[in-house]
């Protein structure tokens, strides 16, 4: 159950997320992994392909996801996928690297770390939670690649779970759940909008200020909107992902 956070919003907006295709030369063993981001968004959806979803989470030491997190996670994509064969979470710890913080630098840990792939009815997610952070940009996670997501554990812990501040489970939550939507092909990413719904000024976002989707552009915006609750998908996100294949 996802607790009241009445500081969510304003954590969620001030670090929003990037989101990029993969162009790293540091291709991977699994040719089905190294398609753009939103290209496998049918086949996460819907079960015509693949009936079970594996997801591999690596962290950084001191930075492992919280079991409520995967909890609340894995409750999210149930309530989105069809996958009749389960949904399956593991999570390793791998070495630091502070390193870590472009897509192509994400994808070169990938590379070296991951072992999950998809095959037969199977289809894999790569999760890297790492020790690094973005060096440019006030983000605190990126999806990248058609199955990978990274998200920079450092930023997470340094703004949550102390006085005044949103819980590190709730963070971890919607940042994880957030840049899910984007690998399902959110918004107009490989999952068609229904109806225009895109924030076309800051990409692939939903221009519903309480959408999990959404994407604020300034600091005061967030300040006075901020939210109660742990943000969920708005009408219209959810009516691209059912028109993808999703429940």
């Amino acid at each position: 159950m996802k607790k009241l956070l009445p500081f969510l919003g304003l954590i969620l907006f001030l670090f929003s997320c990037k989101k990029e295709s993969n162009t790293n030369p540091e291709t991977l063993p699994n040719s089905y992994s190294d398609q753009a981001l939103g290209k496998s968004a049918n086949d996460l959806l819907s079960d015509a392909k693949y009936t079970t979803l594996n997801i591999q989470v690596q962290y950084m030491p001191g930075y492992e996801l919280d079991t409520a997190t995967l909890t609340n996670f894995t409750t999210y994509i149930s309530g989105l996928c069809s996958k009749p064969g389960g949904i399956n979470i593991t999570q390793t710890q791998i070495p630091a690297d502070v390193n870590v913080f472009t897509v192509d630098s994400a994808a070169i840990v990938e590379r070296q770390n991951r072992t999950a792939y998809t095959s037969g009815s199977t289809i894999a997610v790569y999760i890297l939670v790492t020790d690094g952070f973005d060096t440019s940009l006030s983000t605190l996670g990126f999806a990248y690649r058609n199955t990978s997501i990274c998200l920079f554990g450092q930023d997470i812990s340094t703004n949550s779970g102390g006085l005044g501040q949103v819980s590190r489970v709730a963070l971890e939550t919607g940042v994880l759940e957030h840049e899910f939507g984007h690998i399902l092909g959110l918004v107009n990413l490989g999952s068609a909008m229904q109806v225009f719904h895109q924030d076309t000024v800051h990409g692939n976002h939903c221009n519903n200020t309480h959408c999990l989707m959404y994407y604020a552009i300034d600091t005061h915006a967030s300040l006075h909107g901020m939210l109660s609750t742990v943000p969920v998908l708005d009408s219209n996100c959810l009516a691209d992902l059912r028109a993808n294949g999703g429940k």
